[in-house]
């Protein structure tokens, strides 16, 4: 494990980054406390929150048309999934 102080990550952010990405633990010590380095192996793909809601309220309103959805699950039906 590495612990930096804040002026040295600064003069050697390179080294240090390289290191948190081979896998070594690097610990950044600042006054507000102390900070592990780590590289972010994935980023989440962006969600399309509009396209979700709209979805859901086509799914809604076939729902409430025909009354038959796989997407839906009744109280009682919800209940009973708990219970067993």
């Amino acid at each position: 494990m590495t612990i930096v102080s804040t002026r040295d990550f600064r003069a050697n952010q390179t080294k240090y980054l390289g290191m948190a990405l081979q896998g070594h633990d690097v610990i950044l010590r600042s006054r507000r406390g102390s900070f592990r380095l780590m590289p972010v192996e994935e980023e989440e793909p962006k969600r399309d929150v509009t396209a979700e809601i709209c979805q859901g309220m086509k799914d809604w309103k076939e729902y409430l048309e025909t009354g038959k959805s796989d997407k839906f699950v009744t109280w009682e039906k919800l209940m009973d999934e708990l219970r067993d």
